[in-house]
């Protein structure tokens, strides 16, 4: 297991699932943990467990992802409490609707802000930093990102955007010392898609897709590369592929 003794990691999406995961994963190799979401209660009482559990520095910088502010807000936060940023996780995301036709101009804003411009704002306002410390950005992409998927067409743009931008990110910045990776999923039991019904959490028993510590270990390798790029890493279920035509 890599160390982060005296690093600084921002993670979006920190309140629950992969977010809340990869917090536990990175406070335990000894990271600094700065956890962003937009439900405050949730994210202190992740902070807590952090400081309780590993002895970490946890430092809470709620707000909306989808707001360019808030990235602004989050990373200046974390650099006057901590003296630094080392790496950024991106992985605040949703999925609303599916049909296209169908669907509602409120779904599909929802998934473009958070998904597209929620990225976008976070590494635009990290990258300074990252550049500094020569650290590392990792984007949270999905199996989505990378094959057709006939049920939320939308959904799965953000995600191709995403990995597009990442990779594209990383060749733009790789020779000044900044890592970027990207972290693929398929299904991971979390309260991703509770807006449209039962979350992945109740909808697929334990062992049956990948739950949400096995991408925060693959989240957390990423961070640990010490002068090298874990570039992209996929996660998917074993038998995802047999049920592709």
């Amino acid at each position: 297991m890599g160390t982060l003794d005296d690093t600084t990691v921002l993670v979006t999406g920190a309140s629950s699932g992969i977010g809340e995961a990869t917090a536990h994963a990175l406070a335990e190799r000894g990271a600094n943990v700065a956890l962003l979401a937009r439900r405050r209660e949730a994210l202190e009482a992740v902070a807590e467990t952090l400081e309780a559990d590993y002895g970490a520095r946890a430092a809470v910088v709620d707000g909306d992802v989808r707001e360019r502010e808030t990235a602004e807000a989050a990373v200046e936060s974390v650099v006057d409490r901590f003296g630094g940023l080392d790496a950024v996780v991106s992985n605040a995301g949703i999925g609303r609707g599916g049909d296209v036709e169908s669907m509602t101009d409120e779904e599909y804003f929802a998934m473009q802000e958070t998904n597209v411009d929620g990225t976008f704002f976070l590494t635009r306002t990290a990258l300074p930093e990252l550049r500094e410390s020569e650290g590392t950005l990792v984007v949270v992409g999905s199996f989505a990102g990378q094959y057709p998927r006939s049920y939320n067409p939308v959904y799965a743009a953000t995600k191709w955007w995403t990995r597009g931008f990442a990779h594209s990110v990383a060749a733009q910045v790789g020779d000044e010392g900044v890592a970027v990776s990207v972290v693929n999923p398929s299904e991971v039991r979390t309260e991703f898609g509770s807006e449209d019904g039962d979350p992945f959490e109740e909808r697929f028993e334990p062992g049956t897709v990948t739950e949400p510590e096995e991408i925060a270990e693959a989240i957390a390798f990423a961070v640990t590369r010490e002068g090298s790029t874990a570039q992209e890493i996929d996660l998917f279920r074993r038998d995802k592929f047999a049920d592709m035509q």
